[in-house]
């Protein structure tokens, strides 16, 4: 028997596509609760057997992160058949708790038994040094063994893994071809409006309040179990113990039925952050003669954070959706009876962010996109633009936040810069040496209009730029002559032209002007 030590770094997906089909917060609490839960269930099934040495904290179950090095042998076949173990009871809890709650002629078997053995792609790495072992996850995940769903022959989101949950679907004389959709879509309105008053104890043959399920839901078997995962209610989770989200939860009040001059819908902010080269920082750590130890040490700082940055997560500015150690999601809100948060609170929030990652010590930056968005724009597209606003961040530097404005129409405006520099708007002097934005905004828009700045026909002059820039940023404008300092606030490159420098910079003048006018006017 050979006494070589064996590594092993596991990870699943979609993660992050699991997270971002979600429609409403509900659900996506939901999706945290069971990913979180997915991973907890491996690491439990695991230390049987081997040491776990990241995540710490391995009996927390919240913000659990799905990436998982062992210390020891554990095959890719225990790996999928606990993650899968853990998947399937928990589809089943949810599938049974509507039939039992909703007797009707269910056809859907087939689908769920579909979902349970195909939602997942499992990346499985190994090796003598931990470093090996990640080197090798990372070759695992160039080698993609996706199954997709296509469970009747069509392939449109009505039948594949995005089909609408309800009793009917599975049906086999259900054929794409010869569906009357006008008759199936009642079915499926009754379908949901009887579920909303099992949740709200109320006949079924009522008008639910809407609150849980809406009479208009068409959502997928995944987003249907996110939702029961996420109602307390159900009980669902408490069977399968996972922790509770609260005394009480509800969804964010964004828009109200009926927009009204006096009752108009409300902005809200919504934050996405990760950790800079965690990968390479592990690495750094595993080659160390205590690796072992000191990655204990790092992954135990990085998940007592997130638990900390969760709970302590002011009520009255919004809550934390999850948080994983490293990577975390949140929104920032108030309930229907309280007053809008206004964007400057969301801004000077924003701005103390890196005082309090900093305090799990250790030495890795973070990346984050901030989305102050319109009442109108779907959940949906404010994750995606979130994870964009996140990437765009690392892709200029890291150690950077982009701060992204959507507007309901679904055109936006975005401005980054190092956390450092995030203070600029504070700095705002306007003609009168007060901080009415208004001026700026009005001066920047006849400057354009009179071609000062058209950076298309290479008229734009960089010492125009830069001096209008330091009437209303006093010496700010002085600092961006300074080569390595611009280059490392706009984020250009030495591989840049001079032109190309240029157009980054007065681009990047001009965004945070006009980002700086949407979260700093009173007006």
């Amino acid at each position: 028997m050979s006494n070589v030590t064996v590594y092993t770094v596991v990870t699943f997906a979609p993660v992050q596509g699991f997270i971002e089909k979600t429609r409403k917060l509900r659900d996506l609490h939901g999706a945290s609760l069971i990913l979180s839960h997915l991973s907890y269930r491996l690491v439990q099934e695991a230390s049987k057997t081997v040491e776990i040495i990241s995540p710490a904290l391995p009996n927390l179950q919240k913000g659990m992160p799905n990436r998982i090095l062992l210390k020891g042998e554990f095959s890719q076949k225990q790996v999928r058949d606990a993650l899968l173990s853990a998947w399937k009871e928990l589809l089943y809890e949810c599938r049974t708790w509507v039939e039992k709650k909703l007797p009707d002629d269910y056809h859907w078997g087939r689908e769920w038994d579909n979902l349970g053995n195909h939602a997942w792609e499992i990346f499985w790495g190994s090796g003598e040094r931990i470093e090996l072992a990640m080197n090798d996850l990372e070759r695992c995940k160039l080698s993609r063994g996706w199954t997709a769903l296509n469970w009747i022959g069509e392939s449109s989101s009505m039948t594949g893994a995005d089909a609408i949950a309800f009793p009917g679907l599975g049906a086999e004389n259900r054929n794409p071809n010869n569906r009357v959709w006008q008759k199936e879509k009642v079915v499926i309105e009754k379908f949901y409006s009887r579920l909303g008053c099992v949740l709200e104890n109320l006949p079924l043959d009522a008008k639910p309040e809407g609150t849980l399920f809406a009479t208009n839901e068409k959502i997928s078997i995944a987003e249907l179990a996110k939702r029961l995962v996420a109602i307390d209610s159900t009980g669902i989770a408490q069977k399968l113990n996972i922790p509770r989200l609260g005394n009480s939860f509800s969804d964010i009040y964004r828009r109200p039925e009926n927009i009204t001059e006096s009752k108009k819908g409300r902005w809200t902010g919504w934050f996405m952050g990760d950790g800079d080269k965690v990968g390479d920082h592990l690495k750094k750590l595993a080659k160390k003669d205590n690796g072992d130890e000191e990655i204990k040490i790092f992954s135990d700082a990085m998940r007592k954070w997130g638990e900390n940055f969760a709970i302590n997560f002011s009520l009255e500015l919004g809550r934390v959706i999850y948080a994983g150690g490293d990577n975390f999601l949140g929104v920032i809100s108030r309930e229907e009876n309280q007053d809008a948060v206004q964007p400057q609170e969301a801004l000077d929030w924003l701005i103390k962010l890196p005082d309090e990652w900093k305090k799990h010590k250790q030495e890795i930056t973070v990346s984050v996109g901030f989305v102050w968005a319109g009442h109108s724009v779907p959940q949906r597209d404010i994750l995606q633009h979130c994870r964009e606003a996140e990437k765009k961040a690392k892709s200029l530097g890291r150690n950077r936040v982009t701060v992204k404005i959507v507007f309901n129409s679904g055109q936006y405006i975005e401005w980054t810069a190092p956390w450092s520099y995030l203070n600029i708007f504070s700095k705002y002097k306007d003609r009168e040496g007060g901080n009415n934005w208004n001026h700026i905004y009005t001066d920047l828009a006849q400057l354009e209009a009179r071609g000062a700045f058209n950076i298309e026909k290479r008229t734009v002059n960089k010492q125009l730029a830069l001096a209008f820039f330091d009437i209303y940023f006093p010496g700010e404008g002085e600092k961006l002559k300074n080569t390595n300092f611009a280059k490392d606030v706009v984020g250009y490159t030495d591989d840049d032209e001079e032109n190309k420098r240029v157009e980054k910079m007065v681009n990047w003048m001009k965004d945070l002007i006009k980002v700086g006018w949407q979260l700093c006017s009173n007006t």
